[in-house]
């Protein structure tokens, strides 16, 4: 992993993250391509995928789900998303942890 998937910021962390809508469940599917795949259960209507995602991510790096914020993408499947009150190292562990089973 290096910068292009996550990179600290004055607030905390961005990270590349790409979606993958109305699945079986939602879960961190792990790094494809130096972004976090997600899978979300959530169709991508009326906003409900991005909260899903934000829930799912908040979980995932033990945030409040108001630390996490969708920066740009909002409408697409792939996302830059800020993770606010961590630092790159503590992400990219949890990331890795994911990644690694």
């Amino acid at each position: 992993m290096n910068g292009a998937l996550a990179r600290a910021t004055q607030d905390g962390v961005r990270i590349e993250v790409e979606v993958k809508v109305r699945a079986s469940r939602s879960a961190v599917l792990g790094v494809r391509e130096q972004r976090l795949s997600v899978a979300l259960a959530a169709p991508p209507v009326d906003g409900a995928a991005n909260d899903a995602l934000r829930r799912t991510l908040a979980e995932l790096f033990e945030l409040p789900r108001q630390d996490v914020r969708i920066v740009s993408g909002e409408r697409s499947r792939r996302k830059l998303v800020e993770l606010r009150g961590t630092d790159l190292a503590r992400v990219l562990a949890r990331i890795a942890a994911v990644s690694s089973g």
